[in-house]
């Protein structure tokens, strides 16, 4: 089969391969999915840069990256039904802990990895499920329902941001959001009904006027440089859910204000999420879609040959959406 790996860090022009690889045979409770997507995320390049701290190489001799994707599962395994053939599916962490991911034409996986795509949607929008929706699902709905909050949203034309504001304004939710004065039509379009530039030296005032005193949640993509304006707008009792902080990843807490308005902090890592949590945020996309209050912003879908493009494209500032390969 045809697929892009790398065998070493670097920029991606130099160390993404096109090329042929063995086929992948479902195991004992797997299932062989035919993709037809692979979704690109930030987490994707990061690791193929060889950003993350103190790893030096790559854990496996050849990774074919990507934790995102969709297709048909064309075979499975001992243990799974035969109905699940042809059943067309969205893929979660395709490529975590393992050396085989989605950028590919076929990948073999734990048939739980394998969710059957709702009627209706799309396997290009199947392919923006995994990281950036199961991460927006559960960053609202974690801690509970959200109907008659407030929530804050950060990086509201992000990828997760922006399915965030959609899916807490379906919610129910009060929805305010940060962005660049450049995106504010369009996260006031997904839902938001107040929309600040994250770079306003008067952000604290301007929350805490429009929301009438403060917000009871905050969906935080980069903690650290947020901390000292969230202990600021979140109400007593209120919640910081993070996940991300790429900006400051050795932040420096303000505990007193913090801790005099028993601000609770939750840091999610979506590959980790439990059953539970996970099969919850899995209900919540699925029933969003179908009702038509969810539409994943797609940025732009490129070839498989054209990766390496797709890797500079996903850590590009300013991009209005989710990047796809098609395969």
């Amino acid at each position: 089969m045809k697929a892009i790996s790398y065998t070493r860090f670097g920029p991606a022009a130099e160390v993404l391969e096109l090329g042929e690889v063995v086929n992948p045979a479902p195991g004992p409770g797997e299932v062989l999915v035919r993709l037809s997507h692979s979704g690109v995320n930030p987490s994707d390049a990061k690791a193929r840069a060889g950003a993350r701290p103190g790893v030096t190489k790559p854990a496996f001799p050849r990774i074919i990256p990507h934790s995102d994707g969709a297709g048909i599962i064309e075979a499975v395994g001992d243990g799974v039904e035969s109905s699940r053939v042809e059943e067309a599916v969205w893929i979660w962490n395709g490529q975590w802990q393992r050396s085989h991911g989605t950028a590919a034409e076929y990948i073999a996986l734990p048939s739980e990895q394998a969710v059957p795509l709702p009627d209706g949607v799309s396997a290009e929008t199947g392919a923006c499920l995994g990281i950036p929706g199961l991460t927006a699902a559960h960053v609202v709905f974690g801690s509970g329902a959200v109907e008659g909050k407030t929530l804050l949203v950060s990086g509201g034309a992000g990828a997760v941001g922006h399915n965030a504001v959609q899916l807490a304004k379906w919610g129910g939710a009060t929805v305010m959001a940060t962005a660049s004065p450049r995106d504010h039509a369009r996260v006031r379009a997904a839902g938001a009904d107040h929309v600040f530039d994250y770079r306003s030296p008067d952000l604290a005032a301007s929350v805490l006027e429009a929301s009438g005193g403060g917000v009871e949640r905050a969906i935080e993509v980069e903690f650290g440089a947020n901390i000292d304006l969230l202990a600021q707008v979140l109400t007593p009792g209120g919640c910081i859910i993070a996940y991300g902080s790429g900006r400051n990843m050795t932040p420096t807490l303000p505990f007193g204000p913090l801790m005099f308005k028993a601000i609770g902090i939750e840091l999610v890592l979506v590959y980790s999420l439990d059953f539970d949590a996970r099969a919850r945020a899995i209900s919540h996309l699925h029933k969003a879609l179908l009702e038509g209050a969810l539409k994943p912003a797609i940025d732009q879908v490129l070839p498989l040959s054209r990766a390496a493009e797709a890797h500079d494209a996903v850590m590009r500032a300013g991009r209005a959406g989710a990047v796809l390969l098609e395969i």
